[in-house]
């Protein structure tokens, strides 16, 4: 039966809303008219003042009047109705269009709404929707750009070093060796920080993850112990200054990014000055700074320092050995967290820090 009414009805939206419309009104109308009729029917024959010739004109004159104005309003209800849903339902007809274009692989433009109804909000959250699309395509064309970009390089020298030494052209020493050994270890190192980065990608987008709460004064004395080696082999001096703070933290991120900026600081260290690192409670949230000597760092890199591959050397070469991911990776852990990070460049110093809500994270 059900399968029976639906065949009856047509599919396009427009034309089922008017034909259900012209039911629902011709439905009243037609109930109206009727109690119309047989109410006035009633009072007329109540009066006793005509006859019943008179009364059966009057009743055929008031039915036809009443037929007449019920097919006449029931017909411009039904046109005016049309009009209006034809207006009303012109966006989803643009929106149909525009999933038809991207079905076939490209993105339409945005569609323009005038108005703040459902269906204009519907339109505005796919727009946005493409526009997130079309972002994401870019980023992914991008990544794959600069992960060529980046492998190519170091790939090419070690094929090269390599087919030289097993075709005898060059002999092998141990410098030529560590040389190899440091470009492979550096592309160990790129795809172990591109792992890290692919799962807090991932979960950013998870619900449930595992946290706990930790003193960050802790945490910054240990990050700091775990580069003492480092430190002195270099004649670099450390300056700790830390509150006590109680945060909330995710995997084991926090420590990363402790370990990412200390370990900037001692890459990009000139200077004499030592790396200083603070950590202060203040009244909602945790700041930590890390400090130290090194090149300014223009405003133009300083909007950029955060991006995926991104160096502040035009030349983008390995000789400092880093990525261009570990600031990136840390930025993606404390916005995780709920937090910020940014960069503080002053003539030849650089303070980059980062800031976490003291308590849970909600």
């Amino acid at each position: 039966m059900d399968k029976v009414l639906k065949s009856c009805f047509p599919k396009k939206v427009l034309w089922r809303l008017t034909l259900t419309n012209i039911i629902v009104i011709a439905t009243f109308i037609i109930l109206s008219s009727w109690a119309i009729y047989n109410t006035a029917c009633f009072l007329v024959e109540g009066m006793g003042q005509i006859n019943a010739q008179k009364q059966n004109e009057f009743n055929t004159t008031l039915f036809q009047y009443l037929w007449i104005f019920s097919v006449s309003v029931i017909i411009m209800g039904s046109v005016v109705h049309f009009y209006i849903t034809t207006k009303l339902i012109k966006p989803l007809n643009r929106l149909i269009e525009s999933t038809k274009i991207m079905k076939q692989g490209h993105y339409p433009e945005p569609i323009k709404v005038k108005s703040d109804g459902e269906i204009e909000q519907l339109i505005l959250h796919f727009n946005e929707l493409v526009q997130q699309l079309k972002n994401n395509e870019q980023y992914r064309q991008k990544l794959i750009s600069d992960l060529s970009h980046e492998f190519r390089t170091p790939l090419s020298n070690l094929n090269g070093y390599l087919n030289a030494l097993s075709n005898g052209v060059i002999e092998g020493n141990p410098k030529l060796y560590e040389s190899l050994q440091k470009e492979s270890k550096r592309l160990t190192h790129m795809v172990e920080q591109f792992e890290i980065l692919k799962e807090w990608d991932y979960a950013s987008i998870q619900n449930f993850t595992e946290r706990q709460q930790v003193d960050m004064r802790l945490l910054l004395e240990q990050s700091v112990e775990m580069f003492k080696w480092l430190l002195d082999q270099r004649g670099i001096k450390v300056d700790l200054q830390t509150d006590y703070g109680k945060v909330t933290v995710i995997n084991g991120g926090i420590p990363q990014v402790i370990s990412n900026l200390i370990d900037n600081a001692i890459r990009y260290y000139e200077g004499t000055g030592p790396i200083i690192i603070k950590g202060e409670a203040l009244n909602e949230e945790y700041l930590v700074t890390v400090s130290g000597p090194s090149q300014r760092i223009s405003e133009f890199n300083q909007e950029k320092i955060f991006e995926r591959f991104y160096r502040t050397d035009s030349s983008r070469n390995s000789e400092t050995g880093g990525t261009g991911l570990g600031l990136s990776i840390s930025k993606e852990i404390v916005e995780h967290h709920n937090g910020k990070i940014g960069l503080i460049s002053n003539q030849n110093y650089n303070s980059f820090w980062f800031t976490l809500p003291l308590g849970h994270i909600t």
